[in-house]
């Protein structure tokens, strides 16, 4: 092998050994996908790689991201900058920035959590998609005083019962042990009837949640026109 195909080889590998998030396709980017979808849609590393914005040499900041998961697990909001730092690639800096953020979400979370008391309660979770182009099915999880716990994406696209399965709507649900759901999706024709699909998707997950203890408490269709209570107009 001569001295110029050797260079051209090395370059060729310590190419693919620099991985960059902006190498991958637009709809894959973390940041790109919380601009299309929500910061719901995203994973806890996707999430990650946000904060830290770049990666290192060898590593693209989604890959340094599923590293620190790895390595700190679910301990990682009780980690410190000490702790974060030692992980290959981290550092100070990038410590510092998953640290706050930590910090930051923990403050907010002891502060008193708004309450859902009527249908229009649940417009400000669930405003975002109701000029959506797609159907996003949403699950707020509820603890026990009908404060939201936490609002998901469940899926994105045509609704139905064999898309939309209890098991991905109450696995988080349990995660959060929350005591109820409120289950909301909009319609792009931006008619506010509920459909035979919607009708059915609810009375089974209401099912599924009479069985596991967690109640469906109602089901919000949304659209630019508006919004519909399925328990108020009875079909929950």
């Amino acid at each position: 092998m001569t001295h110029k195909s050797r260079c051209l080889k090395c370059e060729k590998y310590g190419t693919m050994a620099r991985k960059r998030i902006k190498d991958l396709p637009g709809f894959e980017r973390p940041r790109e996908k919380l601009l299309e979808r929500g910061p719901w849609a995203l994973s806890d590393a996707e999430l990650l790689a946000i904060l830290l914005r770049t990666g290192v040499e060898g590593k693209s900041a989604l890959d340094l991201a599923k590293a620190i998961l790895e390595k700190a697990g679910p301990d990682l909001p009780r980690w410190g900058v000490e702790e974060l730092g030692a992980i290959p690639g981290v550092g100070e800096a990038k410590a510092c920035q998953i640290v706050a953020a930590f910090e930051l979400a923990r403050r907010f979370s002891q502060r008193e959590r708004p309450r859902i008391r009527e249908p229009k309660d649940v417009l400000p979770y669930i405003q975002h998609i109701a000029d959506k182009k797609q159907e996003y099915f949403l699950c707020l999880t509820l603890n026990g005083a009908g404060e939201v716990i936490q609002t998901r994406v469940v899926t994105v696209g045509l609704l139905d019962s064999s898309q939309v399965h209890p098991r991905e709507v109450f696995a988080d649900a349990i995660s959060d042990r929350a005591a109820a759901v409120i289950l909301a999706h909009n319609h792009p024709s931006g008619l506010l009837e509920p459909t035979p699909q919607d009708l059915e998707v609810t009375r089974q997950l209401a099912e599924a949640g009479r069985i596991l203890g967690i109640q469906v408490l109602d089901h919000i269709i949304v659209s630019p026109k508006g919004f519909l209570s399925l328990k108020a107009e009875g079909y929950l």
